[in-house]
């Protein structure tokens, strides 16, 4: 696909210098370090109207209160880290924490006043590639250690080591990586239309293409075509794949996969899917334009979105 890299969260080329990982302390030292500051997954962003990352020199002391520090790797040549302030317990009401259109921002005493942490999900759209690659790569690595503190081997407590880039337990030296979950995500069209869904709990009139976990022993052909058929009841002929998207919510990577449906009469499992329709090209515009009294688009910045634009675009290819 010719425009996969332009899709949210991807295409950036950061430079992660592996390499330099065992050297992390003495290049987070360095007076050119610096550091993207999260808190409970939120990274932190500039003021009225989050569209950037804050960078803060990793000296800056309201960070020598961070829980974790994880090197992200070298713009140029200076160093960038994640810092991890989830231990710091704002004032205020946090009712909205983790909803799914989270809207609160917390504002630290100790930052600069310009800067609150803000819910990523609502500002990727409006980061640069840069940035937003920082962002997932921060909340996705320090969500698996929030989540993976101790042993899958013998249950230990385990230690974060390789600047953020492993875990070790010190009990029977097992090492522990970044988990990232394979998901499909399809885009699966009969003629002219494009098949749709929504999942329980989502807001009104969302819709979006359907999407499954990949499971051991998988390719991705025979789980789109697995997921298709479970969800919706469409059996899928041909499937090619078009672009991936890293998707931090907690640690996923998705496939975005074309694929031909062999049928159209839809078979809903009610378990996965609140409803599933077909979707004219017309009709998805109209969606797209906001003028559809039903369906609302995917999330802007979700790799679904991205699909259905470059498919209503016809440059899938």
């Amino acid at each position: 696909m010719k425009h996969a890299e332009q899709v949210t969260f991807g295409g950036s080329a950061l430079d992660r210098a592996a390499e330099l990982r065992p050297e992390a302390d003495a290049l987070r030292a360095r007076p050119d370090a610096q550091a993207i500051v999260l808190w409970r997954g939120k990274p932190l962003m500039w003021e009225p109207d989050a569209a950037a990352l804050v960078r803060l020199p990793a000296s800056e002391p309201a960070l020598e209160s961070a829980r974790a520090w994880i090197f992200l790797g070298r713009e140029g040549e200076v160093p960038v880290f994640a810092a991890d302030l989830s231990n710091w317990e704002p004032d205020g009401d946090l009712s909205d924490f983790g909803a799914f259109h989270d809207p609160s921002r917390q504002v630290h005493p100790d930052l600069p006043d310009d800067t609150a942490f803000a819910e990523l999900r609502n500002r990727m759209t409006h980061l640069t590639p840069r940035d937003a690659e920082l962002a997932a790569t921060a909340k996705g690595v320090l969500e698996w250690h929030r989540s993976h503190g101790f042993c899958a081997r013998c249950g230990e407590k385990s230690d974060i080591a390789m600047a953020g880039w492993q875990r070790r337990c010190p009990a029977c030296g097992a090492h522990h990586f970044p988990r990232t979950d394979p998901v499909v995500i399809m885009l699966i069209t009969h003629g002219n239309d494009v098949l749709m869904g929504r999942s329980p709990g989502w807001p009104e009139g969302m819709y979006s293409l359907l999407a499954g976990f990949v499971e051991p022993g998988e390719t991705l052909e025979a789980a789109v075509r697995r997921e298709v058929v479970e969800e919706s009841g469409i059996p899928v002929g041909q499937v090619r794949y078009l672009a991936s998207q890293p998707w931090p919510f907690p640690a996923s990577l998705m496939f975005g996969c074309a694929g031909e449906a062999l049928a159209r009469d839809i078979t809903l499992d009610p378990a996965e899917l609140d409803d599933a329709l077909w979707v004219s090209r017309e009709r998805m515009m109209a969606a797209f334009d906001g003028t559809d009294p039903k369906i609302k688009p995917a999330r802007a910045g979700s790799i679904a979105h991205f699909l259905l634009r470059n498919w209503l675009a016809d440059t899938l290819d």
